[in-house]
């Protein structure tokens, strides 16, 4: 019973999908000249004003100004393009294997930048904090190579503050 049933329930699918692909399409002009598509043949009140209301046929490809239409006549300047042929499973595969490989490099390189520009604030933020101990007139000393510590004197205090100073141009300035 269950099987007779899906049967019909297929075949009921089946029609609605093939009946309206048989249907005409037809094509007429109204008063204002404006060109109209319908799979309904115009009304009865624009019956008399129609120039054409036969089913429409396919225009020519417009590239090809020269293609004969079936009554002899050259295709129009204005003839619709026919479409492109659809895509083939491998070659829409292939777009989406490039886009997707295109959109991981984009991320990487993004993400590269964002840790190159958070190394450079970092370097920048010590940069500035270096600088400002040295201008601030605070006592600094260096390490010596016997564990101890020497205090900068004032010419090596100036030269210090020009690298300082050196180092925040060059970390937090943009390039």
């Amino acid at each position: 019973m269950k099987k007779h049933s899906a049967q019909r329930a297929l075949l009921a699918f089946a029609l609605v999908f093939v009946l309206p692909a048989s249907a005409e399409i037809y094509q007429w002009k109204d008063e204002q000249g404006r060109v109209h598509f319908s799979d309904i043949p115009p009304n009865q009140a624009n019956v008399g004003k129609t120039i054409s209301s036969t089913p429409a046929r396919p225009h020519p490809v417009a590239d090809d100004p020269e293609a004969a239409q079936p009554d002899g006549e050259t295709a129009p300047a204005n003839a619709i393009p026919a479409a492109a042929p659809a895509k083939s499973l491998a070659e829409r595969d292939l777009e989406f294997r490039k886009r997707r490989a295109a959109d991981a490099e984009a991320r990487a390189k993004a993400e590269k930048d964002a840790a190159q520009a958070n190394r450079r604030a970092q370097d920048c933020q010590r940069a500035r904090i270096q600088h400002g101990a040295l201008v601030s007139g605070q006592r600094v000393a260096r390490p010596t190579a016997d564990g101890g510590r020497e205090f900068l004197d004032a010419g090596e205090r100036e030269a210090e503050i020009a690298r300082a100073q050196e180092l925040v141009d060059a970390f937090c300035n943009e390039k």
